[in-house]
């Protein structure tokens, strides 16, 4: 197991198995030293857990959750390419997307939930530039979808 995948596993939590594509695109594509994610939904065990927007059936909180949720899968999706988390020099850039009610304009502090994540698991290397973006609907009404850019180290 991988000193990242090791980490997952102290914080309680498991790398899942990749999110299959729901159209024609890959979870994740690597182009040199770079791997770019998906947009990857916070599917656990195939399902969404929760649908609709945040602000309305959605709360802030576990959209938050829901987005760490997607990191977690994006980290999945890195490894399906690179084959070692370990590999990962950098996150350079993380997008979070919001299903938002009209009204609501958290957007920044659901998408921590993804940010938080990739620096509790990947520490200095999880640090990122990051843009939070509402939007009317996602994808299976999701209520948050993120994606992530890596820099790989070196092999």
């Amino acid at each position: 197991m991988s000193a990242v995948e090791s980490r997952i596993a102290e914080l309680g939590l498991t790398l899942p198995e990749v999110v299959p594509p729901l159209a024609a695109y890959q979870p994740a594509v690597r182009s040199g030293v770079y791997v770019y994610t998906s947009g990857q939904l916070p599917m656990v065990n195939g399902k969404l857990p929760v649908t609709g927007k945040v602000g309305a059936e959605v709360t802030a909180e576990e959209a938050k959750d829901l987005a760490r949720t997607c990191a977690l899968n994006a980290l999945a999706a890195v490894k399906s390419v690179t084959g070692d988390l370990d590999r990962i020099a950098r996150v350079v850039k993380v997008v979070g997307f919001v299903a938002s009610a009209a009204d609501f304009t958290g957007q920044p502090g659901v998408v921590n939930g993804a940010s938080e994540l990739l620096g509790e698991v990947l520490g200095d290397r999880g640090v990122h530039a990051r843009s939070a973006v509402g939007v009317a609907v996602l994808p299976l009404d999701a209520p948050v979808e993120v994606e992530i850019q890596v820099e790989l180290a070196e092999a």
